[in-house]
């Protein structure tokens, strides 16, 4: 069955806001991040992963000012068929920067990412994301 395991929050203070959740929730950090699209801090509760990022491009059409909710990840058991089945249902790949060789320490194989309805954007993975409860 597919799950959620990791939600991206867009801050313009990631590190702020993650000492916050840590302070408030006792999330612990996992690492940090700095890539061609994003910084921040990738939390975990123990069963998902937590990314709070500032992102440096605009995935979700709403400026590089937005900060909230900005994508959710699914585990999936075949990434292929579920991939097949999020086009055959009107979802739009959705292309991205391409990953830095530093970034296979910590996502075994790259995700694909979507727009769904109303251009809401979401991650496939057939890999847990780091932190969350398999």
């Amino acid at each position: 069955m597919a799950r959620i395991q990791h939600l991206a929050i867009a801050s313009q203070n990631p590190e702020k806001q993650a000492e916050f959740y840590k302070n408030v929730f006792g999330f612990e950090e996992i690492r940090r991040i700095d890539n061609p699209r994003a910084r921040g801090v990738v939390l975990t509760d123990g069963a998902i992963n937590i990314s709070v990022l500032y992102f440096k491009q605009d995935q979700i059409d709403r400026g590089l000012d937005y900060t909230g909710l900005h994508h959710f990840g699914v585990f999936v058991e075949d990434l292929e068929a579920t991939a097949n089945r999020c086009l055959e249902n009107g979802a739009v790949a959705y292309e991205e920067l391409p990953e830095e060789a530093s970034e296979v320490n910590y996502r075994p194989k790259r995700s694909d990412k979507f727009k769904g309805p109303e251009g809401s954007l979401f991650d496939i993975a057939d890999h847990p994301w780091i932190g969350a409860k398999s």
